[in-house]
């Protein structure tokens, strides 16, 4: 029978991320499980506790598409994180909420020894997440290619400078005015920063891409929500006072000079989430953002026709 490897991801400079990976690779180790880490994890673990074991080393004695799953410990900022370690990998994310919000975790800190029980039986549900195509150019040249799970955001690089720029879809310019950036968003990035920007909830079932100016100084610069086949585009005007920059989900940048071009559009590699209580998006809002929801008596019952 082949080894089962699941990648492991932490952030052990924190006490309480590092012994919950202690605990995880404890209870994969038990069953028989290689626990995979990065490199720069694995010495903080091995030396929390020296006598776990058999452990492999990501990139080194185990390869990405080797890997069978993706147990990620902390808050969405780690689980974006360990979306970029397992791109290319067909292997799913499952994330325990140790910090905040947690938006893209599926359980919490308290059931993480039932959360590990039913990764090991393979007990989950595989849920795939849109993501997004980046791609730069300044005049025809392609000088920078990326990818975002939750969005690709055109900002100003100075903080006293306005940057101006242009809008398009599908080809056709649309709107120009001067703003604090653009965000372009996923249905997973609706309740990130596009949420932030005042940009809808969008419920991650549907297929579609969004567009939220930041501070835009205009009259037409609402949110807008587009199909998954079409592309949108941010141009950085030559009237600009200074740069802008790309961010992709918070982690990955590159600076846009004055007639950069960023297009986006619909990856055709999406991000597997595993998911152990499938359920209404709805109550993942409400749960998350602790909404108030008293008084709700339900659908009213369906009376049988006469």
């Amino acid at each position: 029978m082949a080894a089962r490897h699941i990648l492991v991801v932490s952030h052990t400079g924190r006490q309480e991320s590092l012994a919950a990976a202690v605990q995880v690779c404890r209870q994969l180790s038990a069953e028989g499980v290689i626990p995979v880490l990065k490199a720069d994890e694995y010495a903080d673990i091995v030396e929390q506790a020296p006598d776990l074991g058999s452990l492999a080393i990501l990139g080194e004695s185990v390869a990405v598409n080797e890997l069978e799953l993706v147990i990620v410990l902390g808050g969405d900022g780690t689980i974006l994180r360990s979306a970029e370690m397992a791109r290319g990998s067909s292997a799913p994310l499952l994330g325990v909420n140790l910090g905040h919000v947690g938006f893209l975790a599926e359980s919490e800190r308290d059931n993480l020894g039932e959360t590990v029980r039913r990764a090991l039986a393979r007990d989950y549900l595989v849920e795939e997440r849109m993501t997004l195509s980046v791609r730069v150019k300044v005049d025809t040249k392609v000088v920078y290619e990326t990818w975002a799970l939750n969005e690709a955001t055109v900002e100003k690089a100075s903080r006293e400078r306005m940057l101006e720029v242009v809008i398009e879809v599908d080809g056709r310019p649309l709107s120009s005015f001067g703003c604090d950036g653009v965000v372009m968003s996923t249905p997973t990035g609706s309740t990130a920063y596009s949420f932030s920007a005042g940009g809808p909830v969008v419920w991650p079932s549907l297929d579609a891409m969004l567009l939220v100016p930041l501070s835009a100084h205009a009259l037409f610069a609402r949110p807008l929500v587009v199909g998954p086949d079409s592309v949108l585009a941010v141009e950085v005007l030559d009237r600009t006072q200074g740069t802008g920059v790309l961010w992709c989900d918070g982690r990955r940048t590159h600076d846009l000079p004055k007639g950069a071009r960023v297009i986006v559009r619909r990856s055709s590699v999406p991000v597997r989430l595993a998911r152990l209580h499938p359920g209404p998006f709805t109550d993942r809002l409400v749960h998350k953002f602790s909404l108030p929801v008293a008084g709700w008596r339900g659908p009213e019952e369906e009376t049988a026709a006469p």
